[in-house]
């Protein structure tokens, strides 16, 4: 039955790809960017936007008749066992048992140590930290940032594109632009070890002002041909962002059969992300600090509206997930940072099992060795943490009157993911009263 099905699929690609162009990026994008003829000859990343669930199901229904010669009342199947007839179908692709995992976040989550856990595993891993920044940086600067249905579309197929190991869509958005596919600008470089590899690790120029490079090894200007050769050498790939905001604009890319993705979505406590992001990013949260300051904080203000706007992406996104909708179906996985500062080994191992990775040796080191540190290790940006510890910290940095303000406004945001609320300072600061319910996500 099993080889059936399989010929099923691979019938199934094969109308997809004979009716459908070959397009890296969306029509929305090609319209803001000019074509580039890629570094190299991967698969060009299919737009599966217009294929809907029940068209494609309809389509495996009458091939599978015709191949088998029978004819199958899936009418009368339950629920129960139309979701097994997929979960076999979604068993075959063309990833040759490589696994793809999309860390989810928005920013100061916890999302650059837990990337880690993944950027750690090894020599099988290729693994790329915020590449959509060049994307985001570019269409601010085009006027375009505030378009959510062009950021959305755009940062699709570029994920799409990476993850089959294609860097030409990623280089229309580095500015200055590469000269033969060769830039010393990739925004924090030296967060990917796969990107600093012996492999990729060009000849220092002279005379060549290299914005981002590698801290572990003297490498110049980064050569995207090598990355790509680089990348399709690994077993699994992995990509860390804060730039999706909607996680059901990400469909067509779940379900390209040339893929297997894996959606891991990080939340932590509205209350502390707001503390960190005002220390983070002081220039930019002056208006809180002056509101915490004066005691007063006027609800209809654009910052405020700003605020419950990310909660309720990040609400709005894990609920899709929870849902457990077809094309997501064991593909999501939702984690808070929280659980993972308090078990950071466990929590990896549950990762790692959900994305079907074996966990390295090397992954665990490091995880040991990164969540106890001293007081001279820890930065703002630091991937070095006392675990346990930064997960409370922020209770004795964020005035109680902002904490309100995040309450009220992102209070279904919190209950979705477990977060106690406080009624008065002295509970706010109080270590010995948790503010986290023990709440399990399927």
């Amino acid at each position: 039955m099993k080889t059936k099905y399989a010929i099923v699929f691979i019938c199934i690609v094969a109308l997809v790809i004979i009716e459908k162009e070959s397009n890296i990026l969306s029509r929305v994008s090609d319209k803001l960017i000019q074509r580039q003829t890629p570094l190299q000859t991967p698969p060009t990343p299919l737009d599966y936007s217009n294929t809907t669930q029940n068209g494609s199901l309809t389509m495996l229904k009458m091939l599978l008749s015709k191949l088998t010669g029978t004819q199958r009342n899936y009418s009368s199947l339950s629920e129960e066992e139309e979701e097994e007839e997929l979960d076999d179908l979604n068993s075959y692709s063309f990833s040759g048992g490589r696994k793809h995992v999309l860390l989810l976040a928005t920013t100061r989550t916890g999302s650059s140590f837990v990337g880690e856990f993944f950027n750690q595993q090894g020599e099988n891993m290729f693994y790329l930290f915020e590449p959509l920044w060049h994307v985001e940086r570019m269409l601010t600067m085009a006027g375009e940032a505030n378009n959510g249905t062009v950021l959305a579309g755009i940062y699709r197929d570029v994920l799409q594109a990476l993850f089959l190991c294609d860097f030409s869509p990623l280089e229309k958005f580095i500015s200055p632009p590469p000269q033969d596919h060769v830039t010393p600008a990739l925004f924090r470089r030296e967060s990917s070890i796969s990107l600093c590899e012996e492999s990729v690790c060009s000849p220092v120029l002279k005379d060549v002002f290299e914005r981002y490079h590698c801290k572990t090894r003297r490498c110049g200007p980064l050569n995207l041909t090598l990355a790509s050769e680089s990348c399709l050498s690994k077993q699994h790939r992995a990509i860390k962002t804060v730039r999706v905001r909607q996680l059901d604009t990400l469909q067509p890319l779940v379900e390209d059969p040339r893929l297997d993705i894996r959606v891991i979505q990080l939340v932590r406590d509205p209350r502390a992300i707001l503390a960190s992001r005002m220390v983070a990013f002081s220039s930019k949260y002056q208006t809180w600090k002056t509101w915490a300051q004066d005691g007063q904080v006027p609800e209809d203000d654009e910052e405020v509206k700003r605020l419950k706007g990310n909660c309720d992406h990040v609400r709005i996104s894990a609920e899709v997930g929870l849902s457990r909708p077809r094309w997501l179906r064991r593909r999501y996985m939702l984690v808070r940072y929280e659980d993972i500062a308090r078990y950071p080994m466990q929590k990896a191992e549950e990762m790692y099992k959900f994305t079907g990775i074996p966990f390295s040796p090397q992954a665990r080191e490091w995880i040991l060795r990164n969540t106890q540190t001293t007081q001279e290790a820890r930065g703002i940006y630091s991937t070095q943490k006392n675990s346990s510890e930064q997960a409370e910290k922020w209770r004795f940095s964020i005035p109680f009157t902002l904490a309100q303000v995040v309450q009220r406004v992102c209070g279904p945001t919190m209950k979705l993911f477990g977060y106690r609320f406080v009624e008065d300072e002295k509970t706010l600061t109080n270590k010995s009263i948790s503010l986290l319910e023990e709440k399990l996500f399927h």
